[in-house]
């Protein structure tokens, strides 16, 4: 498997690590972007196969739940440090100069520059699910016409559950409102002539469209830019959910004329679990559309205390804000953002990105007992029955995929996931199952290397010999 990693490693451009600004890209892939992530120990996670607890684990699975970092560790402190020794004070003065009342502040311009926005078309704010339903009460406006939501098959299923209830709420019938496009049959991922098909057919009906970015179960990246378009060219609201996109991939909402956006940071951003969300309005809907449910702290931050009985809603994407914010999820947020903008934001890091994906697939298409997508249903015609094996199911093209790979495992429907799953964790190689039959693994650009790439492929095929 060396021998592999290092032909697909001299196969790269050279001049792939010429360009001045790409500082992520242009450190080796052999060693950590930044040293500044706390990773757990194979003894912390339980790995009972492992010699040594005090070696770090495997952990390519920031697609679910990005690391720790020192930054953010820090940071946190210094606010639970505030609250201790000024208590109330610290919403107007503040030792670090980041006052309570304004900390967003500090994270709005590296969000903005994360998504591709204006800072008043970004807000820090709530939960993905909750900032969802915030959007949706004022962009889904259906009318007799115009009234049904387009996403893709097999969404995640909170995005499911808020746009059913959505459509129940204008008393609409779910099952005639959500039309969900589909892979063709022995797919897995959509094509995007088959997407743009179904706007221009249904685009007369639709009020909505919302695709995720990128899709959670197969890695799939939609083509934002161009899905965006057709919408917009059949007179529909655009949304996206960015649950796997936001610190994943490049993204330029702002220019790319997107209505509005949602997105959670305890993912690719590394805020934490539950972590602080986010949301992005475009500018031009600022004297259109205001928020329907409004909070105090949505209110313009110079009246705001003074407690008037009426909303004045601060211009842009913050106006949506409710309630305060949670302190210390935003500073843990803020430190994870520090070390993007350190490493160069999203051009060098998904420089680096797509090296230590493409790494992996050389990897894993190596082992003996991969099988071609488009082998799978000659090789394995009855669900259940057949040799253990596994097939990648995200698409081989980098631009229309992040940094994770979902490994389908053969045959479905039998316990082979299951049993490789358990044997990769106690051998300290941390992915996530998706149940009945994939394994998620993400090989993070900011901390993870090609050598635990080469550790992870080495222990599943140690799993599948095992079976």
């Amino acid at each position: 498997m060396a021998g592999d990693i290092f032909f697909f490693l001299c196969l790269l451009p050279h001049n792939l690590f010429l360009t001045e600004n790409m500082v992520a890209s242009s450190k080796p892939l052999e060693t950590s972007l930044s040293d500044d992530f706390i990773i757990p120990t194979n003894g912390d996670i339980g790995a009972s196969l492992c010699t040594d607890d005090r070696s770090p684990c495997v952990y390519l699975c920031g697609n679910s739940l990005g690391l720790l970092s020192k930054r953010s560790n820090a940071l946190v402190e210094e606010e639970l440090q505030v609250w201790g020794k000024r208590a109330v004070v610290g919403h107007f003065s503040h030792p670090k100069d980041r006052p309570w009342t304004e900390i967003c502040d500090t994270v709005t311009p590296l969000l903005a520059e994360l998504v591709g926005a204006n800072e008043k078309e970004v807000a820090c704010m709530g939960t993905l699910t909750n900032n969802l339903h915030l959007m949706m009460d004022s962009f889904y406006k259906p009318t007799s016409e115009r009234y049904k939501i387009l996403c893709e098959a097999k969404a995640f299923p909170s995005d499911q559950y808020a746009f059913a209830s959505q459509a129940v709420a204008r008393g609409l019938d779910p099952a005639a409102t959500i039309i969900e496009v589909a892979p063709r049959a022995g797919e897995y991922a959509l094509r995007e002539e088959d997407i743009l098909e179904v706007i221009a057919k249904e685009g007369p009906s639709i009020a909505l469209v919302i695709f995720s970015g990128v899709q959670y179960y197969t890695g799939q990246w939609f083509p934002m830019q161009a899905i965006t378009r057709a919408v917009k060219e059949q007179g529909c609201i655009c949304g996206w959910d960015l649950a796997h996109t936001i610190g994943n991939v490049p993204i330029s909402l702002h220019d790319w004329d997107v209505d509005f956006a949602v997105w959670c940071s305890y993912k690719y951003v590394n805020s934490g679990p539950g972590g602080i969300a986010g949301l992005f309005v475009h500018e031009k809907w600022n004297s259109i559309e205001k928020p329907r449910s409004a909070g105090w702290w949505g209110h313009e931050l110079t009246t705001r205390f003074n407690m008037p009985p009426k909303f004045s809603p601060i211009l842009g994407a913050q106006g949506f804000q409710q309630s305060n914010p949670c302190v210390l999820a935003v500073a843990s947020l803020l430190g994870s953002l520090q070390i993007f903008k350190e490493a160069g934001m999203m051009g060098p890091i998904r420089e680096r990105s797509i090296q230590l994906t493409q790494g992996l697939e050389v990897l894993l298409k190596g082992s003996n007992y991969f099988v071609p997508l488009e082998n799978v249903s000659s090789q394995y015609p009855t669900a259940g029955s057949g040799k253990p094996g596994f097939t990648i199911i995200t698409p081989s093209d980098p631009s229309a995929r992040g940094a994770q790979l979902s490994l389908l495992f053969l045959p479905t429907g039998s316990e082979v996931m299951r049993n490789v799953f358990d044997f990769l964790c106690k051998k300290g190689v941390i992915g996530d199952e998706r149940e009945p039959d994939v394994i998620r693994l993400a090989p993070i650009p900011l901390y993870n290397t090609i050598t635990e790439c080469q550790q992870a492929a080495k222990v599943l095929e140690e799993a599948l010999q095992s079976l």
